[in-house]
């Protein structure tokens, strides 16, 4: 396993709604890192990284108070060896504490502090793991509930890429965090808590990557097939990256990309028509996923095809607001006909 873990901490949080109170309850000292729990962090890191809507900051200048320092600080202090980790971890708790207090709103859950080393990388991840009740049936056949960790559901996390935070500080997004879809005052409190302002926007950035492809293949005067194998090599690359937690790079994308005859790659392309983007960045999955499909759900109806059959299997009328399939899926036509063998029963 490529997963070197240094510290790990746990606390429990939780929180009434409408009730400042925040009962924290805090682990007896250093979790003993074993197979289990390298494999709990892996999985972890695996969750982060599929998480699509993630955006990215840096920390921003906070006044230290007498009451608690910024996680900041104290997160250096930690890394420069000034405080142990536990100290670390107990200080950030109180601080999420603080931040929680000052909110409404109900919420409990498991907050792991871990430093570790993956794939080449070092990172801080710092998370509230929501809960859930399931239920179970004991060995005298009674049926009892209890709670579990419910990673599937995490949203409120971010990870500081510790590399990044010592060596490329200027560029300002050295901690990622998930955009939080519960409403703006539950992801403020957490990034409050890390003292956290968003800075670079991957969906900009990726929205003017799919731009320059679409361009870019046109240039090269690519056949219908080619430019949508084009697009598909694209999609495959950036998901590699996502799932690996790496930022997309064009000098390797560009080695995927299909070359002009006198060698011009991708990249080239890009710098040369004066194209904004970076060489480096983290990228939006869920934009580079429309690059080869079309896709839409309303009133109903959901519709999604790949992008080579539009004009041809697939067209759209803009004045009557149509949309005609001249090839329907078999395993849809199965029902179709059956739909319609249905219908002229109840005529009958």
């Amino acid at each position: 396993m490529s997963l070197n873990i240094t510290n790990i901490d746990l606390h429990y949080l939780t929180k009434a709604e409408n009730n400042s109170d925040v009962k924290v309850t805090a682990s007896k000292g250093l979790i003993e890192v074993n197979e289990k729990i390298s494999a709990f962090v892996e999985s972890l890191h695996n969750i982060y990284n599929s998480k699509g809507s993630k955006a990215f900051g840096a920390f921003k200048e906070e006044n230290e108070d007498s009451e608690t320092q910024p996680f900041s600080k104290l997160m250096q202090d930690y890394l420069d060896d000034e405080q142990q980790f536990i100290p670390f971890s107990n200080q950030a708790t109180i601080r999420l504490k603080q931040e929680l207090q000052k909110y409404e709103l109900a919420e409990t859950g498991y907050l792991v502090t871990c430093h570790y080393e993956m794939l080449g990388g070092r990172f801080l991840l710092v998370a509230l793991l929501p809960v859930s009740e399931h239920y179970y049936v004991d060995g005298e056949l009674n049926i009892a509930n209890d709670q579990h960790i419910d990673t599937s559901k995490l949203q409120l996390a971010a990870r500081i890429d510790l590399f990044d935070y010592i060596d490329n500080r200027e560029k300002g997004r050295y901690i990622s965090f998930i955009k939080g879809r519960a409403g703006r005052k539950v992801a403020d409190f957490f990034l409050d808590f890390l003292g956290c302002e968003e800075g670079s926007d991957p969906k900009k950035q990726t929205q003017q990557l799919v731009e320059a492809v679409e361009e870019y293949v046109n240039v090269q005067q690519l056949n219908p097939e080619e430019k949508q194998n084009t697009r598909k090599e694209l999609l495959s690359y950036c998901k590699e990256q996502q799932q690996t937690g790496r930022e997309l790079d064009m000098t390797e994308l560009s080695q995927v990309m299909p070359h002009h005859d006198d060698g011009e790659n991708f990249f080239k392309f890009c710098q040369e028509n004066d194209l904004d983007i970076e060489e480096k960045f983290p990228h939006d999955q869920a934009v580079v996923n429309k690059v080869t499909k079309y896709s839409g759900v309303g009133a109903g109806i959901s519709v999604s095809f790949e992008r080579s059959h539009f004009g041809s299997d697939v067209t759209y009328n803009p004045i009557k607001s149509t949309l005609t399939i001249h090839k329907v899926p078999p395993n849809l036509k199965d029902q179709l006909m059956k739909l319609l063998a249905q219908a002229e029963t109840d005529e009958d």
